[in-house]
């Protein structure tokens, strides 16, 4: 017996936006969550919430000059993440981003002062080797990779390792990249400091300085994002990356193209070094290289772009939040509480922005499940 009403089947527009809708309730859910765990751990150390997050809005954005310095660390941040999101588009998982831009920047350090040069150019040579650097460094992963089957997540990570005792071994010697005794005082292993015309320019905008990093940042990441979701070599990428059989069967070259995103992965990493060294101010040594320089700008580069779940335009917004928290965490020990908590946060954070993508998965799983059961 009809009933006179026609049911009428969801276009593909509607399943669009009710999907939208059901990733921004999970996210405004987790972070929500997130900030009260977080809040509640502040109390429970003996501090208040609420001087800590004014704390942290006056060191990254509110007070004076705070978010010329915000973006300053933002840039890094974003190069990294946009290596990160070319391998892993590729399938392949990079960790050792601390120890590429480690190496590049060194290598950047090393040909900056021993070509020398009018400033501008040596700004881009300072630009250029650090990007070499990085990419000869993650290059080494790819050959262990393409050429003897060592897994790219191992080698990567040990890799960081080395690179820091093979930049403390440069750290010794004069003829490397220690700077003579007379340049560097009482400071032990530093390079000697880029002369003012060798950095890169600092502009200022309503009174605060931030290095051309930021505007080198976003530019590579629209032209990633335009090279990985318009061109062939970013369709051969990702169907790597998808599906390797497919991908050979289509004349996709495993090792080339793996081996080529990797480089590309160290390259940026390398390339945030070089950047780091030329436009970082005292965020980052004061324009001199030394034994810890990266700063676990590497590792925090690689949570943004997870969290950014490899995406070249997402990872702007990504960045700059995590350079808040980084710059902010400096002006939360005046509130009594310990400015490691900005590194729970983070944590907190990161692991908000990831549940909503796991819950999606296992929904779908489910549902997948649940019809073909139906069907039988």
């Amino acid at each position: 017996m009809s009933t006179g009403i026609t049911e009428v089947a969801p276009t593909s527009r509607t399943w669009s936006r009710m999907r939208g809708s059901e990733w921004l309730v999970l996210y405004a859910l987790s972070i929500v969550i997130a900030l009260l765990i977080a809040g509640t751990l502040v109390e429970a150390t003996g501090g208040d919430w609420r001087p800590v997050l004014s704390a942290l809005l006056d060191g990254s954005v509110r007070r004076p000059g705070r978010w010329g310095e915000t973006l300053g660390v933002a840039g890094p941040l974003l190069l990294v993440a946009l290596g990160t999101v070319v391998s892993a588009k590729a399938g392949l998982v990079n960790i050792g981003q601390e120890g590429q831009l480690l190496f590049g920047a060194a290598v950047a350090t090393y040909f900056s002062l021993l070509i020398g040069g009018p400033g501008p150019l040596n700004v881009v040579l300072i630009l250029v080797f650090g990007a070499i650097g990085g990419a000869a460094w993650a290059g080494i992963a790819a050959g262990l990779r393409y050429w003897r089957g060592v897994p790219e997540v191992l080698s990567t990570l040990l890799l960081v390792t080395v690179s820091i005792q093979t930049v403390a071994y440069g750290m010794r010697w004069e003829w490397l990249l220690l700077a003579p005794q007379s340049s560097r005082g009482n400071r032990n292993q530093v390079s000697e400091q880029l002369a003012s015309n060798n950095r890169l320019p600092r502009p200022e905008i309503f009174g605060n300085e931030f290095p051309l990093t930021v505007h080198i940042g976003v530019v590579l990441a629209l032209l990633l994002a335009f090279g990985l979701g318009r061109t062939v070599w970013g369709l051969r990428l990702c169907m790597l990356g998808h599906n390797p059989r497919v991908a050979k069967r289509c004349g996709v070259s495993e090792k080339t193209f793996g081996a080529g995103a990797l480089m590309i992965s160290g390259g940026f990493a390398g390339l945030a070094g070089g950047a780091m060294l030329a436009g970082g101010g005292f965020s980052f040594g004061n324009y001199q290289f030394m034994t810890g320089f990266s700063d676990n700008i590497g590792w925090t580069g690689l949570l943004v772009a997870l969290v950014a779940r490899e995406r070249a335009l997402l990872a702007i917004p990504v960045a700059f939040v995590f350079a808040c928290l980084r710059t902010g965490s400096s002006f939360v020990g005046s509130t009594g509480v310990e400015g490691r908590i900005t590194d729970v946060i983070q944590g907190l954070l990161v692991l908000a922005l990831l549940i909503p993508p796991a819950v999606m998965l296992l929904r779908n799983m489910r549902r997948a499940r649940a019809a073909a059961t139906v069907r039988v």
